[in-house]
């Protein structure tokens, strides 16, 4: 019995020192296990970690969330260019090259659902660049619906019964689609095509813009992109962090679709129209005249309500030179042309553009010169046709006819020359220079579109008597649009300078007021009292003068023609032609300011295109902004011929026909000029005789209480 219990007592001890042999062994397999985990996650733990998460659907590389870039409405809200999510699709090449069965599946899928061919995927796996890359896009800007298509395809059933109808094979291949994701973008569209495309710009890949509102709020506009990372968190379960984007602001802009829509209308209209004149080139486009402009502006706070030019090119297209050239032109075209064509095609006319302003400048001359004490509201001018200047002689616009005698308002309402030069002269040049410095004249206006220009005045040192003369009816000097009609906006509208503005509020994503723009007065020239002067005398340009082609019946209106000779141009006889006007004349609520650059005519030095284009376009627009008729209509107003067929906004649709009396002329098939030959003046600007200003020089009261070799040698001689 002893002996029995002393064998158990041995055994029982070679037990235990054998099992402590095994947990000995077990203790060091299991550091040797933990010393193993420990390399390889210090190796590779990233790499495995990574696998787990994307087989979890979550990306533990970063992921980018794209911002969404602020809008551009319209003053109404109508939007004019905007955002929509769309998709990137990303291709994972680890997750499919770790398993060799998801190649097939997911490179039939991508063909199928977004015709990737597979040799494009399989270029991608087995590159060498690309095979262990898990952020490759094979296609950008994908659409919701397609996102939705594919992922609907690959979806499986939750229901046994509808599980079973797939069968096993069709749950196996859908399940083997893998390392295929999508990231949400932006993609930016513009709803109205074309429509105020040099005011609204467009952007280049990574939201980047130069051009129009686009590029000038480029920085408001943008937004901060945010992030979305997987990871591990310390009781090993997946946790997803995200740091939401921060998106664009929007911008509320001064433009009225409705009136930029009536504008560009007219301004199409009128190309066509004079496409089929004598100046078309061989192989180039058709086109009524080098370039047409049209801006509308508010006059008593600086909202610019339209802004326009001949030459649109559609901003969801914008490369597309189709529009402005032919296709043999564009083929001949090389990069460097194609590129100088492109940046013409964009530029803003109405900003960037330096011309002569012809007589348009002429009631900013005779607002300086009133202000300045120059002259007085009293003084008569005679006109007999020109001045000699040195070796030179200045003609008038009549010449060799002349207006006599005239009153200040006369001079304007004629359009004379002579009376300009003579208004000059009695300025001085320190003068005239400060004036036009005080309208702003040589100075960018500070609107909040890039690349505008300053033009180009004369300084006091280069301003000689000949200067001085021609600058007084607006040659010599170079301006842009937009400084003639902020100036001309200050001339009527009581004398105050509002700087130009395109946009009037800013809003963050959920629409609440970030910034209001307000009216900015800048200076304040001319008083009121002369600017109510300055108005009567450009009413009388319309109703007696050289401005009645532009006369909207039933309502007052005051405006000034210019006519510019470009002698700069290597061939002779091309003119840049403009009106300027605006509307009622006692209290303006709109100016509005159209240039037409070479004429597509046999003679092109008549303002008359000018004025029909803004006559066209006021008869729609003053009734739309529910400016009321404050005169007795002398008839319907006729719009030139040019312009038959166009709709209008009144129209009604018949039978799915908007305005049944026709269509807007097909380009190539124009009217032609719009008045006779000899009706056009060729001078340096235009002007009107004495009989057709109604002016009898036998009549006293146009009589001058001086005789002509007395002013000459008279201290109030206000010719020299």
């Amino acid at each position: 019995m002893k002996k029995n219990e002393s064998r158990q007592r041995k055994l029982t001890s070679k037990m235990k020192k054998k099992l402590a042999g095994v947990f000995g062994l077990f203790l060091l397999a299991l550091v040797g296990l933990l010393a193993g985990i420990t390399w390889i996650n210090a190796k590779s733990g990233n790499k495995y970690t990574q696998q787990v998460l994307t087989q979890s659907q979550q990306q533990y590389t970063d992921t980018t969330v794209h911002f969404r870039r602020g809008s551009i409405t319209d003053r109404n809200g109508t939007m004019l260019a905007n955002s929509v999510k769309v998709y990137n699709l990303v291709l994972d090449c680890v997750e499919i090259n770790n398993n060799t069965k998801y190649k097939e599946p997911t490179q039939n899928a991508l063909e199928e659902y977004f015709d990737i061919e597979k040799d494009v995927v399989e270029g991608l796996l087995t590159s060498e660049n690309t095979k262990d890359s898990r952020y490759q896009i094979l296609k950008k800007e994908v659409t919701m619906d397609e996102k939705r298509a594919f992922e609907e395809a690959l979806e499986i059933p939750e229901s046994k019964e509808e599980r079973e109808a797939l069968g096993e094979e069709e749950i196996t291949r859908r399940q083997r689609v893998k390392g295929v994701y999508f990231e949400d973008t932006y993609k930016r569209i513009y709803p109205l095509g074309s429509l105020a495309c040099d005011v609204i710009g467009f952007t280049d890949a990574g939201d980047t813009a130069t051009w129009g509102l686009e590029g000038y709020y480029n920085s408001t506009l943008n937004g901060t992109n945010g992030r979305t990372f997987g990871y591990l968190s310390d009781s090993t379960s997946l946790e997803q962090n995200i740091i939401n984007p921060v998106n664009g602001k929007n911008l509320t802009t001064t433009l009225d679709a409705t009136i930029q829509e009536i504008v560009e209308k007219y301004i199409s209209a009128f190309d066509r129209a004079l496409s089929a004149g004598p100046n078309n080139k061989k192989d180039a486009k058709k086109k009524g005249a080098e370039n047409i402009a049209v801006v509308i502006e508010n006059p008593n706070n600086g909202e610019i309500l339209a802004m326009a030019s001949s030459g649109t090119y559609d901003l969801n297209d914008p490369r597309d030179l189709t529009g402005s050239y032919t296709d043999i032109e564009i083929q001949r075209m090389d990069d460097e042309e194609t590129r100088e064509a492109l940046f013409g095609m964009w530029k803003n006319y109405c900003v960037s553009q330096n011309f002569e302003p012809g007589s348009t400048f002429k009631p900013v001359v005779v607002a300086s010169a009133l202000e300045s004490g120059a002259i007085t509201e009293n003084n008569r001018f005679i006109c007999d046709g020109g001045e000699e200047i040195g070796v030179d002689y200045v003609r008038c616009a009549v010449y060799p006819d002349s207006h006599g005698s005239e009153s200040l308002g006369e001079v304007i309402q004629n359009s004379c020359n002579d009376g300009m030069m003579a208004i000059g002269r009695r300025m001085g040049t320190d003068l005239f220079l400060e004036y036009q410095r005080k309208f702003n004249f040589g100075t960018r206006t500070g609107i909040d579109l890039p690349s505008e220009e300053t033009g180009l005045l004369f300084s006091e040192e280069n301003m000689y008597e000949m200067e001085l003369s021609t600058s007084a009816f607006g040659q010599g000097f170079n301006c842009t649009m937009i400084q003639e009609i902020a100036a001309i906006s200050a001339v009527v509208n009581g004398g105050t300078y509002y700087q130009p503005h395109l946009v009037k509020e800013i809003t963050d994503e959920d629409g609440k007021t970030v910034k209001n723009i307000s009216p900015n007065i800048l200076k304040q020239p001319i008083s009121q009292e002369v600017s109510a002067k300055v108005r009567e005398y450009m009413g009388m340009s319309v109703t007696s003068g050289t401005s009645k082609s532009a006369k909207v019946q039933g309502y007052s209106m005051g405006g000034k023609t210019g006519t510019a000779e470009k002698l700069n141009e290597k061939e002779k006889g091309n003119y840049l032609v403009s009106f300027i006007g605006f509307a009622p004349l006692d209290k303006p609520e709109v100016v509005i300011y159209a240039v037409v650059d070479m004429p597509n005519v046999e003679r092109q030095a008549s303002s008359t295109y000018a004025q029909y284009l803004a006559q066209a376009i006021l008869s729609e627009v003053l009734p739309y902004m529910n400016i009321y008729q404050d005169e007795t209509a002398q008839g319907e107003t006729v719009l030139w011929e040019g312009f038959y067929g166009v709709p209008k906004l009144t129209d009604i649709e018949e039978d799915g026909v908007s305005n049944p009396y026709g269509t807007i002329l097909d380009q190539g098939f124009g009217n032609g000029d719009p008045i006779d030959e000899d009706e056009i003046n060729d001078q340096n600007t235009d002007g009107i005789s004495n009989e057709d200003a109604g002016i009898d020089a036998d009549d006293p009261e146009y009589e001058d209480m001086y005789d002509l070799d007395e002013l000459d040698e008279s201290n109030d001689d206000i010719r020299r």
